[in-house]
């Protein structure tokens, strides 16, 4: 952190309205916030005692920039759009892009039911969506309750002929026959009711086709169409909730437990409660702040799934909300509203006593343990880089590099690497990779590790260190020395000194988990080289097949075994209809 240069520009804040961007000393743009009062909130973070995930923030930021707004509101929209376009790495809580399913009813010709993602496309006439349902076997649930129930078109495309589905009584045969209109749209309106909260009619027709199924001794039938029935009374009645009205609600509320936030989502659809929906974060500003940006970037989607209504706790700025999403906010202080958005704290309350231990825990191996090393070595861990090299005597030459940031695995920076010089000692193989690597943090300017740790002895960090040296770059080097039986017992130095690791403590296996992914990663590579590099040395042997024919073989048939049992008609797109027999003949030697 640069202390004096954040000094002076905390100095300079303006007591407006305004969004500040965070950066670490890179440049790169780790946080976005907003703020009421930019001078006070950005004057915040550098002030006190700060745990958890803040702490990191600080403890990362190394410059900020901010913009002033002309309102609270163009700083809400402001900071959602620069979150886009940034993905800053702490602003996590708009990552997450689930969207629900929907169930949508198409009658436009044939009557067809579908699980659907919203989507722009989902325009056309005579179609009905209904849900979300963030419970997704639910929704497959329910529609294949009505798909039992009602004759609905199930192929996805006609059949030349009337197919199974029409035989046994579950399709009404679209294909082929000319369906009376008055038909399906009696079957359309009935599953319409139904989708609607309704489900006294099918209900009945269940129950009757359950006894028919019974008076002609089907009892598998029987049961089968009784677990249907118990589904609708017991997960779908049990939602009806009597607002004595029809409109489409979600409820938002959350609970704080130390640096944590449970933010939870229900659903009231047409009467209906849909199950509850959960998110657990580290919190990183004021509680309110957190609904708020969180329920906005909820509904960045079409417009037609934003409910009517929105329910919220106390002591966010509902009129604020309610301009920008477009439809009405509300916080209810008594009736069922009332009692909905207590449900949804005490669900959170619930979810994040529930997952708690489990969360310290992680962040105890993670990001804590990272801590630890950092203290342990007198720097500052955040990306962390592990080499192994893997070789069969000499031949399948391969390294693999692993990173790991603020504890935790960031596989989209794992590298592969084919050692291509003629060494093929550990020590230089571990030079080529290092000089390759870091070579190209040079000249690409990418983010260097705070530290670099190899999986092996004084042999590698000797290679790496003169490596480093020759491109002038200072970064720590350690080595992971291990017992005979390959657990972590300490970390050397370049000076061949052993820091002791304590065996079972977070830092202990937070090293494990580098090792066995380092090692790991290498090793498939390996495997993977050297399965090649078998199947394109036997196909060398074999007249006729070069380079071009070797490697197109590769790609379509995959191993020896799959050219040996391909037929002769799919060998001639790739080879000379002379040269088939030649490689079948030696492949069955």
């Amino acid at each position: 952190m640069d202390k004096d240069n954040i000094k002076k520009k905390l100095a300079l804040l303006p007591s407006s309205p305004g969004c500040y961007l965070m950066k670490d000393k890179t440049g790169t743009i780790i946080y976005v916030g907003k703020a009421k009062i930019l001078k006070n909130r950005v004057k915040s973070y550098f002030m006190g005692t700060k745990y958890g995930k803040t702490k990191v923030l600080v403890e990362n930021i190394s410059d900020f920039e901010y913009i002033v707004t002309g309102s609270e509101k163009e700083a809400l929209l402001l900071e959602i759009n620069l979150i886009k376009k940034y993905d800053p790495k702490y602003n996590i809580i708009f990552r997450d892009d689930k969207q629900y399913p929907y169930i949508e009813l198409s009658y436009d010709k044939y009557p067809e039911l579908s699980i659907v993602r919203p989507s722009k496309r989902m325009k056309q006439k005579n179609v009905r969506l209904f849900g979300p349902y963030p419970n997704g076997y639910a929704a497959k649930k329910i529609v294949q309750i009505l798909n039992r129930m009602y004759p609905l078109k199930k192929c996805k495309t006609f059949k030349d002929d009337l197919c199974l589905y029409y035989h046994i009584g579950e399709c009404l045969g679209y294909c082929k026959l000319d369906i009376d209109k008055e038909v399906i749209d009696n079957m359309v309106n009935e599953i319409i009711s139904f989708l609607n909260g309704n489900y006294n009619e099918l209900y009945k027709k269940l129950e009757s086709e359950m006894y028919k199924a019974s008076e002609k001794l089907n009892f598998e039938k029987a049961k089968e169409i009784k677990e249907l029935m118990d589904y609708i009374k017991i997960t779908l009645e049990k939602q009806k909730i009597d607002f004595n009205d029809n409109i489409n609600r979600d409820i938002f509320n959350y609970y704080v437990y130390k640096d944590y936030i449970s933010v939870q989502v229900l659903h009231s659809r047409n009467g209906n409660l849909v199950e509850r929906d959960s998110y657990i974060y580290e919190l990183n500003e004021e509680p309110v702040d957190v609904l708020s940006n969180f329920i906005i970037s909820f509904y960045e989607q079409d417009e037609r799934f934003k409910p009517r209504e929105i329910l919220v706790p106390e002591g966010l700025d509902n009129d604020l909300l309610t301009e920008i999403i477009g439809k009405t906010v509300i916080t209810p202080v008594k009736g069922p509203k009332k009692k909905l958005l207590d449900m949804a704290e005490e669900n959170a309350k619930i979810k994040i006593e529930d997952k708690i231990t489990l969360i310290k825990n992680d962040y105890n191996r993670t990001v804590h343990a990272c801590e630890e090393l950092g203290k342990l070595l007198g720097i500052s861990v955040h990306r962390i880089e592990s080499f192994d090299n893997s070789h069969l005597f000499g031949n399948f030459r391969v390294s693999g590099m692993v990173v790991f940031v603020d504890g935790k695995k960031s596989t989209k920076d794992y590298r592969k690497y084919k050692i291509i010089g003629d060494e093929v000692d550990d020590y230089h193989m571990m030079q080529e990779v290092v000089e390759r690597r870091y070579a190209r943090v040079i000249n690409d300017d990418l983010v260097k590790p705070d530290l670099i740790l190899t999986d092996g002895g004084i042999i590698q960090i000797n290679a790496t260190n003169e490596v480093l040296e020759n491109l002038c770059l200072d970064i720590p080097v350690y080595g992971m020395k291990k017992n005979d039986k390959h657990r972590i017992t300490a970390l050397i130095s370049s000076d061949n000194e052993e820091i002791p690791i304590e065996k079972n403590s977070d830092l202990f296996h937070f090293l494990e988990t580098i090792s066995e992914e380092v090692h790991r990663f290498t090793i498939n590579y390996h495997k993977e080289i050297r399965s090649k590099g078998t199947f394109s040395s036997k196909l060398d042997e074999i007249p006729g097949i070069g380079k071009q024919r070797k490697k197109e073989l590769l790609k379509k048939f995959g191993s020896l075994k799959g050219i040996l049992e391909a037929s002769d008609s799919e060998l001639e797109k790739i080879i000379p209809k002379n040269v088939i027999p030649v490689l079948k003949e030696y492949l069955q030697k």
